[in-house]
């Protein structure tokens, strides 16, 4: 599989270092753009401590069913400049938008096929990409249906059930500390801030996540724009009951929701029951094959035909 270096000019100028993954063959390709989930993830969706490598496997998937990808360092992260603790949800979702564009704009790639693929938190701005109509297909890997404090909270009682049973003797305090530190989050009104003694946390990153409901961008996705959405049935950071919210607000008739048995949120399969702790184990295995099998299987066709989506002058032209 040809790869080369690709360099995305943010619309600020910071320059996003990434690597664009072409399949065999003469082009142009379809193409698809790759989101990785919160933090500051590196083009392979990996921090030193949790290291997803989503980014190679899904690109080889893709290659083999005649599928390009581009995948780019967060800003802080890798060969990209920046500082993470200072980036917000809206900016992740700008550049998101710039890559897409260079990747459209690229000569081996087929202007009218390009798709996104997005996990966790790149799902939820694949749905800002596909409500803006500046993408043929998306695919939303453990994305969720709601507004993001509601998310926040589901994902907190969820974790919070699979800590140990002395800890989870502690619920009421905790909740209260939570909760503290969650209108002091609210209030602030810097990029970082000390929240109860802790370590700088991301707080506009946080506050802008807390009020987008991606329930609006699913509403707003066109009906000529196929969308797949996959979560596993142990995912204790978004909901799975969320994809029938998902199928219910997308308007297409080609909207597809999957909920994988075992799968957890690290798009690895755990028949015991799913906790945090058990991510550190799950990593050591590779991301679940039939999961990249149906995402790859599943774009194949709907960018293999990209006679059926709207043109680049159609989609610029429905822009915000």
């Amino acid at each position: 599989m040809p790869e080369t270096d690709l360099t995305v000019t943010a619309d600020d100028g910071t320059l996003l270092a990434g690597t664009l993954s072409l399949p065999a063959g003469s082009g142009p390709h379809p193409a698809v753009l790759l989101l990785h989930g919160s933090g500051p993830l590196d083009r392979e969706g990996n921090t030193p401590k949790l290291p997803l490598n989503l980014g190679r496997p899904l690109a080889d998937a893709l290659a083999a069913a005649g599928i390009a990808t581009l995948r780019y360092d967060r800003r802080g992260a890798g060969a990209t400049p920046g500082v993470w603790e200072e980036t917000g949800f809206t900016d992740n979702r700008r550049d998101a938008s710039a890559a897409l564009r260079t990747l459209a704009a690229h000569p081996d790639i087929h202007p009218d096929a390009v798709g996104v693929v997005g996990h966790s938190e790149g799902a939820l701005h694949a749905m800002t990409l596909a409500a803006r109509h500046e993408v043929a297909a998306a695919v939303l890997l453990a994305g969720f249906a709601r507004e993001g404090e509601s998310a926040f909270r589901w994902q907190a009682a969820s974790v919070f059930g699979g800590l140990p049973a002395p800890v989870r003797l502690l619920r009421r305090p905790l909740g209260a500390l939570g909760e503290r530190v969650l209108a002091r989050v609210k209030r602030t009104r810097t990029d970082v801030a000390r929240i109860a003694g802790l370590l700088p946390v991301n707080a506009r990153w946080m506050r802008e996540m807390l009020v987008h409901d991606t329930r609006d961008d699913l509403a707003a996705v066109p009906a000529v724009v196929p969308v797949l959405a996959v979560t596993g049935d142990k995912d204790i950071q978004v909901p799975p009951a969320d994809l029938d919210e998902i199928r219910r607000l997308v308007p297409g008739g080609d909207t597809e929701i999957h909920r994988v048995p075992d799968l957890t949120h690290v798009l690895r399969r755990d028949p015991d029951r799913p906790t945090l702790r058990s991510y550190r184990r799950l990593l050591r295995e590779p991301v679940d094959p039939e999961v990249l099998t149906l995402v790859a299987t599943w774009l194949q066709v709907r960018l293999h035909e990209p006679s059926g989506s709207a043109s680049a002058d159609e989609r610029s032209a429905t822009r915000p």
